[in-house]
């Protein structure tokens, strides 16, 4: 069982890097890979195409780093609410707060104290973030954005969601 987690963590780490490098759209790519590895029947179509707009820290912004949201996103079909049970407060606090808190956790341990944004990202791992809304994105793909940074993010994120979920006996 674990030699097998740790060739779905791998997998799900590659996919999630590739899919950056090539496509780009954070969030998108870690929900890829993880649909891939541990979600085809959990991850609906409908989740990634929710996750399209949250790329380079919401629409280039900066914002919260699509990553950590696909991560949660991911989470949140194996365990969050769903709209039968909208008034069930206690499943998100119990089942789904935690989890979500382990990966910011992790985003912050290894990006700092505002690790889930991707700001702190991109500066963490560029010595600068860029503005991709309003035209940075050649600095971004000069300094390695899409080539290693990014990517390495998707991977972690992908990573660290199957552990969570593991932990949590959700996979």
């Amino acid at each position: 069982m674990m030699e097998e987690l740790e060739a779905l963590k791998k997998k799900a780490y590659d996919l999630a890097f590739s899919y950056e490098q090539q496509f780009g759209s954070c969030s998108q790519c870690v929900l890829a890979a993880l649909k891939e590895t541990i979600g085809s029947d959990k991850i609906p179509d409908s989740v990634f195409l929710a996750a399209s707009g949250f790329g380079a820290g919401i629409a280039g912004g900066g914002y919260t780093c699509g990553a950590l949201a696909g991560g949660v996103m991911a989470m949140s079909c194996f365990a969050g609410r769903s709209y039968d049970h909208f008034s069930d407060l206690e499943c998100i606090r119990a089942n789904m707060f935690p989890m979500a808190r382990e990966l910011c956790d992790r985003f912050e341990a290894e990006y700092g104290a505002q690790g889930g944004t991707c700001t702190a990202v991109q500066t963490k791992l560029l010595g600068k973030s860029f503005d991709l809304y309003r035209g940075d994105r050649e600095g971004f793909a000069q300094s390695g954005g899409h080539l290693t940074a990014c990517p390495s993010a998707c991977g972690k994120a992908a990573v660290w969601t199957i552990e969570i979920l593991h932990e949590h006996g959700r996979i």
